[in-house]
């Protein structure tokens, strides 16, 4: 799964990579997002069919649903089950985003304890895009609507696998506009694309507990946790 991720490169960087025109919405460096909470989603929009970054609450909610909050938010989507889910089936061909990152934190088991740990790319931290998708909600009585996204996750590489037996699907970013084309509508083209990141694309190590909290944000979050002095010193 996918349950908190960064996103701390500068507004251009991410414009620039994305090839984003014009940005309409602020980017701010965060280094612990975590769900419920509005998080920026690359995809396709308006009558030119550009390229666009907006901002949308991290927990899907289907259009279908009556109140979205007797709705359980899904923050992520299995790729092997997109296809059965009527949740999800009707976004795959429809509505697919990017979802912008630079790493993403995972916690490892060790006994009774859950250590975290961030995950990021292996080439200078590279600024890369989990798959996504993203749905419409509209409140029938005042018009209000609600954007939302979801994650989606597949199995484990073997890196990822020391941790979890699940780990977001990281786009190649030769797959990332063909996953934005509205013309792609082939839910056995599209799920081809959702394999698992190659081991030499990422890298990993602990981090403090204070990711812990989803209250806490700062750089140190992503920064290496201090060794721990050995005993046989």
């Amino acid at each position: 799964m996918c349950g908190r991720y960064s996103l701390t490169r500068r507004q251009q960087e991410v414009s620039e990579r994305f090839g984003v025109k014009q940005l309409a919405v602020d980017l701010v460096p965060r280094y612990n997002i975590a769900p419920t909470q509005s998080v920026p989603v690359v995809l396709r929009s308006g009558a030119l069919d550009e390229i666009a970054i907006e901002m949308m609450r991290w927990g899907l909610v289907p259009y279908w649903v009556k109140d979205p909050k007797s709705s359980k938010p899904m923050i992520n989507a299995r790729a092997e089950t997109l296809i059965e889910k009527a949740s999800f089936k009707h976004c795959l061909v429809r509505r697919r985003c990017l979802i912008p990152c630079d790493g993403f934190y995972e916690w490892r088991k060790e006994g009774k304890a859950k250590v975290p740990m961030f995950i990021h790319g292996a080439a200078a931290r590279d600024l890369f895009a989990f798959a996504g998708l993203w749905d419409e909600w509209t409140n029938k009585e005042t018009g209000e609507k609600l954007r939302s996204c979801t994650i989606i996750t597949t199995e484990a590489n073997r890196l990822m696998s020391s941790v979890h037996d699940r780990m977001p699907v990281i786009l190649r970013p030769s797959d990332e506009a063909t996953w934005l084309d509205h013309s792609v509508n082939d839910p056995l083209k599209l799920t081809a694309l959702l394999c698992p990141a190659t081991e030499d694309r990422l890298a990993m190590y602990e981090v403090s507990s204070k990711v812990n909290k989803a209250s806490v944000e700062s750089p140190d979050l992503i920064e290496p946790a201090p060794k721990q002095p050995s005993l046989f010193a």
